[in-house]
């Protein structure tokens, strides 16, 4: 079973998400916050009623302590004043000596705990007769007598604003949220307004039109570096591409000679009748065309493998003197037809490298200086250690110099200093890309001089290569 990839929230979409659970959050808070504080005044005012309560209650009391008649009367009238107050007054016995009408205050007597002081936390909260009462049980003692004295009152009312008021307060908090969400909303279109309109810049470069670039100074700052980027990044295509286009023409003229000489020679062999060894000439021109061009089709296949870092390097201990002795010997016969001296001279520290690889670039720099040595002269290699983390090889050839303006460019593919593109006996080119591959591959670099009596091309590579991801 493939793996559901979910498609991820735009932009606009993380945003509201973040403002609105951030404006949830904080409304949710302050809702709450705003209904404890109207609450503890409640309770607070609540408190401060009972206590007034109690207080006259307990004066009553105080005054009228011997005279039971008058104490009823009394206490009946004590907080005539106060609506929806209620408290029951018992001796030391036990027994009710006044009790409000409307509440049944004996059914808490033993649930309520005994309090010295009266205030907000002391207050407990029941329910009785449909109604909520808030109250508090006081033990007094007045010129010798014990009394219990429970304070109440109904705070239905209370409780009904509570209940309107948090039902308002959310209504408000939900408009606010969605308020809100629409500003930001709005907000975010309105920002990315920018994005869109480079979107649609952007939407009309096309392969042909690689040439155009977005203006930063139009854009807000935070989207200038993107653009910047952007236009590096199509500054990049612009380059790859026109060396494509090159490359391909490129490919296309190196391939057409070989096949147009095959061609050419096979159709000169069946025009006419020819011996067996004329033949076997024709089969061997033939043949090695073929070469060339399998060399030059394999030599395009390593090199696009290494664009793509296919190309994995085997690591050993290399020591360049040796590889450069036996590479001379390998030259030494063609060095010998042209009349060149092949000489080494230095010595670099060991290294790191894919010896196959490393011998395949110094053999094409060989090769390439051989081939421009004239009869006569000498081709030097010299191994050196610049730095205890580097060493390097130079391969030195006699020798007209090489324009100025085409140094940067010798390593190309296909690139040729000659104007005319044509080759009978050279390489297809790409010999010095595959030295500059090998070598960044080998995380060193690669550096030509050209004076005018000699040329060298300069092989710079660390004594420890690192693993090619």
């Amino acid at each position: 079973m493939k793996p559901y990839n979910q498609k991820p929230l735009s932009l606009a979409a993380r945003v509201m998400c973040f403002v609105g659970a951030s404006v949830g959050l904080s409304l949710l808070l302050i809702g709450n916050l705003v209904l404890n504080v109207v609450e503890r005044h409640f309770a607070e005012q609540d408190a401060e009623e009972v206590a007034v309560i109690n207080k006259a209650v307990i004066d009553v009391l105080r005054n009228n302590n011997d005279n039971n008649l008058q104490l009823s009367k009394a206490l009946f009238g004590a907080v005539s004043g106060h609506h929806g107050v209620y408290y029951q007054v018992r001796n030391q016995q036990g027994k009710v000596v006044f009790e409000s009408a409307g509440a049944n205050l004996s059914v808490v007597k033993d649930s309520l705990r005994q309090v010295t002081e009266i205030s907000a936390g002391d207050l407990q909260v029941w329910h009785a007769d449909d109604k909520t009462f808030r109250g508090v049980l006081t033990h007094n003692t007045i010129g010798g007598h014990n009394y219990l004295v429970i304070t109440a009152i109904d705070i239905g009312f209370h409780l009904q604003f509570l209940h309107k008021f948090r039902l308002t307060l959310w209504l408000i908090m939900v408009l606010t949220w969605a308020v809100t969400l629409l500003a930001a909303w709005y907000g975010v279109h309105k920002a990315h307004a920018p994005i869109r309109r480079l979107s649609n810049k952007m939407g009309d470069i096309q392969a042909d039109r690689l040439d155009m670039r977005l203006a930063p100074s139009f854009v807000p700052s935070e989207l200038q570096d993107l653009v910047s980027s952007f236009n590096h990044m199509i500054g990049r295509l612009e380059d790859s591409f026109n060396q494509l286009s090159h490359f391909s023409a490129d490919i296309a003229h190196e391939l057409r000679t070989p096949l147009t000489n095959l061609i050419t020679q096979t159709q000169v062999g069946l025009g006419k009748s020819r011996t067996l060894e004329e033949y076997r000439e024709l089969l061997y021109s033939n043949l090695e065309e073929q070469e060339r061009l399998a060399k030059m089709i394999n030599d395009m296949l390593w090199l696009a493998k290494s664009d793509h870092g296919l190309i994995k390097l085997e690591q050993t201990p290399l020591d360049l003197s040796d590889e450069v002795r036996e590479l001379f010997g390998f030259f030494e016969a063609l060095a010998e037809d042209k009349k060149i001296a092949l000489t080494k001279e230095g010595h670099a520290h060991l290294i790191l490298g894919d010896k196959a690889m490393l011998r395949r670039a110094i053999s094409n720099l060989l090769s390439n200086a051989i081939r421009f040595t004239k009869s006569g002269e000498t081709v030097l290699v010299r191994l050196d250690n610049p730095s205890d983390h580097e060493v390097s090889l130079t391969v030195e050839n006699p020798g007209s110099a090489i324009p100025a303006e085409h140094l940067p460019n010798l390593f190309d593919r296909f690139y040729r200093v000659d104007p005319s593109r044509a080759r009978q006996s050279e390489g297809a080119g790409l010999g010095l890309a595959i030295v500059r591959s090998i070598i960044e591959a080998h995380s060193g670099r690669l550096e030509v001089t050209s004076k005018s009596d000699k040329t060298a091309f300069i092989i710079y590579l660390p004594t420890t290569i690192k693993d090619i991801p």
